[in-house]
């Protein structure tokens, strides 16, 4: 355990991982809540796809202008003000709730308005992690440590909203994320961090997409781990869309039911963040990633013939490690492999793949379920993510011989012993 959690020796990380951890439960259970209230409130599948399209559209259109600013502002004070604004959003969620004048127009409004704050979050947080750990070598362990505190949250947070919506109602849920937000706008404020220089002058926005674009476009092995990693979110997307859906109409359940679906996938998810957090090296990450992406579309494909909840929660558990160790095995590699000076701009592109391909997913598979039903809209997904791992497969030689050189020139890999 001890090498699981090395990179908390430093100060600033531990602070951040802390209150991250606390603010991600409240987080996860206003997901939780937003899903299970625009389906218990319209009964479509196609609705509750538009709202998800309409919370992170954002990532896929902001995401890249939003890197050009993350390379040229403190992060520290970018992410107070994103902690801040995320507070207010789920202040007013609760509020349109307990006053029980909330309609569907304000629910898309709120959603478009938090997309557009994560797209400037995300990227900001994967660059500020570089700052918060000095010593290089614990950089790879504080990248799955971030993956571990989402899955913890994720494992934690499902299970407390499904029971608190059950008994008090969706609004207690956002009111409780709103609280957690204070967590890490506490330990933000205690941070200090060593100033890192800056770009200087105004951003030229597309001459600097430009630029991380062809650096993306030449790198070939951070290229290939985007292009699957955004084939995978969009298939995310389908089985996020899903689970309000197969909770109810075809498990016959409650909030509690889509409360255990998001726990089983929890579940998988920190048994992952906990085993690749235990590695001790970036080398040969590339296999491990072929391989859970493949574990990921059989779970897929196997949770939309499941014949009742128990046995779908237990299929979730790997859909969850596949995913954890997919999406922090991409980010360790991509945070690896990148130049310093265009991070954040290349981290805003991970999120746009990580985030912004999910809302299209989410509203493609709305519509499919409408005409098709669930199962065959998951049997869907799992058929495009079995797609997408054959052909990382048929790249991963080339990858893992372009990836040595650098590794070697980073100390990383040693080709003389």
């Amino acid at each position: 355990m001890r090498a699981v959690f090395r990179a908390l020796t430093s100060r600033n990380y531990r602070l951040f991982f802390i209150g991250q951890t606390l603010s991600l439960v409240g987080t996860w259970m206003q997901s939780v809540a937003m899903s299970w209230l625009v389906y218990r409130l319209t009964g479509s599948a196609s609705l509750l796809g538009g709202v998800l399209f309409a919370q992170q559209i954002p990532m896929l259109l902001v995401s890249p202008f939003a890197g050009t600013v993350t390379d040229r502002v403190d992060k520290r004070r970018l992410l107070l003000i994103t902690q801040s604004l995320q507070a207010l959003q789920a202040l007013a969620l609760a509020g349109l709730v307990f006053s029980g004048k909330l309609v569907l127009g304000e629910i898309f409004v709120l959603s478009v308005f938090i997309g557009i704050v994560n797209a400037f979050d995300n990227p900001g947080r994967q660059a500020f992690v570089i700052e918060m750990v000095e010593d290089r070598t614990l950089l790879a362990n504080a990248i799955a440590l971030n993956s571990t505190q989402f899955n913890i949250a994720s494992l934690i947070g499902p299970m407390i909203a499904g029971i608190t919506i059950h008994a008090t109602g969706e609004g207690v849920c956002f009111l409780i994320n709103a609280g957690s937000f204070m967590a890490v706008i506490f330990s933000l404020s205690m941070i200090s961090t060593t100033h890192r220089k800056v770009a200087r002058g105004k951003a030229q926005l597309i001459r600097d997409l430009r630029e991380a674009l062809g650096y993306i476009r030449h790198n070939h092995p951070i290229l290939g781990l985007l292009i699957l990693l955004a084939v995978v979110s969009f298939v995310r997307g389908f089985y996020q869309t899903m689970m309000p859906v197969f909770a109810k109409a075809v498990f016959h359940g409650n909030a509690v039911t889509l409360g255990h679906l998001y726990s089983g996938i929890g579940a998988g998810a920190l048994t992952g963040a906990v085993l690749l957090a235990s590695r001790k090296s970036v080398v040969g990450l590339g296999r491990w990633i072929l391989s859970v992406c493949a574990l990921f579309s059989i779970g897929l494909a196997l949770f939309a013939v499941s014949v009742n909840q128990w046995i779908g929660t237990g299929i979730l558990v790997f859909v969850g490690f596949g995913t954890m160790i997919h999406l922090a095995g991409t980010n360790t590699l991509i945070q690896t492999l990148v130049d310093d000076r265009i991070r954040g701009r290349v981290m805003s592109y991970y999120a746009m793949c990580f985030l912004g391909l999910m809302p299209v997913g989410s509203l493609t598979a709305g519509w499919i379920a409408q005409h098709s039903g669930p199962a065959a809209t998951l049997l869907i997904a799992a058929a495009v993510g079995g797609v997408a791992t054959l052909g990382f497969g048929l790249f991963l030689p080339a990858f893992q011989r372009l990836v040595t050189p650098v590794l070697v020139e980073k100390g990383i890999l040693d080709l003389t012993i």
